[in-house]
């Protein structure tokens, strides 16, 4: 499962649990580290249920015995624990005080737990899974010149800017009553004490969050910037590059030119993608977008791989015709209508299923072993890949004459 799929599933199960609220404290959150044996927690569970007849609400106690009966029942569908350990979600869901709906969500993370941990609270605890969903690589950017400086985070998809500073240095003229060579150093003086700002600026906000820092901007400024060693030498220098701007474009322009420093960084790797997909459509090559055609791709095994944005917010909905057997399908913004006109035979048809798209092209995908892209909003690709393209695409092993 590509990376960001992965991550797709992990913020998926994270909204979905942190949607619940229990009456009392009864949602019951587990989580066993990898390579730690199962048999270790199902003892410490066994001791909480000894525990919960001390509970005093009745109903409660009622939830809390009947969530860790379930937990310790799924315990024994595993012989050893999974790879990247696993996470338990138990307890009673039900919005209705007078119903009783007790549900077990078992997940294996996308990368190895570190932690054991037992909790039994009004919501599920959550996280250590949600410092898995942050993207683990943060990057650096630097973009100046003599004039100014911009510094921003690079996380996952999202440039965030979080200092600018202008520099005092005096312009190269000549002043009355001072000799060249003293204005000279004046402005000297003026350069060394803006690269120490910037310096400064980059230890506040990069020393110990980064990965490593690149640095760019138009003319020398930048090469004489880095040789003058201004910032910790714990921040990995990862590269320079030429840039025509200090500003946001500039720092744009720094990703734009890195992607061999940063072949891994999200934000390069979906832009290299999306530009790609483009290219094909507008060449009328091997690819196609729009959900009838990237369905019927993945279908008929003409698809190689599957980009579907993030932010698509429709949901399908599937009618069974009992009458001939037809099954239809219906995109919808919001809620499915419950019953509708079967479209071969104008029979009354019912609906039987109602999910997101995002997870029905997923799912249709992963059941006949495509590579998916979930391509994010937060980058100028990412954006124009669902505004202009519905959000769903693919590439193509043949193209169909």
């Amino acid at each position: 499962m590509a990376d960001t799929e992965k991550m797709y599933e992990l913020r998926k199960v994270l909204r979905r649990l942190g949607a619940f609220k229990g009456s009392g404290t009864e949602l019951i959150s587990v989580y066993i580290p990898a390579g730690s044996p199962i048999h270790e927690m199902s003892g410490k569970l066994r001791e909480e249920m000894s525990q919960a007849s001390n509970i005093k609400s009745k109903s409660t106690k009622l939830n809390v015995t009947g969530a860790l009966e379930r937990i310790l029942h799924h315990f024994k569908i595993y012989k050893k624990t999974p790879q990247n350990g696993i996470a338990i979600f138990c307890g009673n869901i039900s919005d209705n005080p007078s119903k009783i709906d007790i549900e077990l969500f078992s997940f294996e993370p996308p990368q190895p737990l570190q932690i054991g941990a037992y909790r039994c609270d009004s919501k599920f605890f959550l996280e250590p899974l949600q410092k898995m969903g942050a993207t683990e690589d943060t990057y650096g950017l630097v973009v100046l010149d003599g004039r100014e400086a911009t510094l921003a985070l690079v996380l996952g998809t999202n440039i965030r800017v979080v200092d600018r500073l202008n520099s005092l240095a005096h312009a190269k003229i000549r002043k009355g009553g001072q000799s060249a060579r003293r204005y000279e150093r004046l402005i000297e003086e003026s350069i060394e004490k803006y690269y120490v700002r910037v310096g400064r600026s980059i230890d506040k906000y990069f020393l110990g969050v980064v990965k490593g820092v690149i640095v760019g901007g138009p003319g020398p400024t930048k090469d004489f910037f880095v040789k003058a060693n201004t910032f910790n030498y714990q921040i990995k220098l990862m590269g320079v590059v030429d840039t025509g701007y200090t500003d946001d474009y500039g720092l744009r322009e720094i990703l734009a030119k890195s992607e061999n420093i940063l072949s891994e960084q999200e934000a390069v790797k979906e832009r290299i993608l999306v530009e790609r997909f483009i290219k094909e459509v507008v060449k009328e090559g091997l690819a196609t977008y729009g959900f009838n055609e990237v369905r019927n791709a993945i279908l008929s095994k003409q698809a190689e791989m599957v980009l579907v944005s993030e932010g698509l917010d429709r949901n399908i909905g599937s009618y069974p015709c009992t009458a001939c057997g037809e099954r239809s399908i219906m995109i919808v913004t919001g809620k499915a209508d419950p019953n509708r006109e079967c479209g071969k035979c104008k029979a009354n048809i019912t609906l039987e299923k109602e999910e997101p798209l995002l997870d029905y092209l997923i799912d249709l995908a992963r059941e006949n072993n495509m590579k998916i892209e979930v391509i994010s909003t937060n980058t100028v690709e990412g954006s124009q890949f669902l505004q202009g393209f519905a959000g769903a695409g693919a590439f193509l092993r043949y193209k169909t004459r």
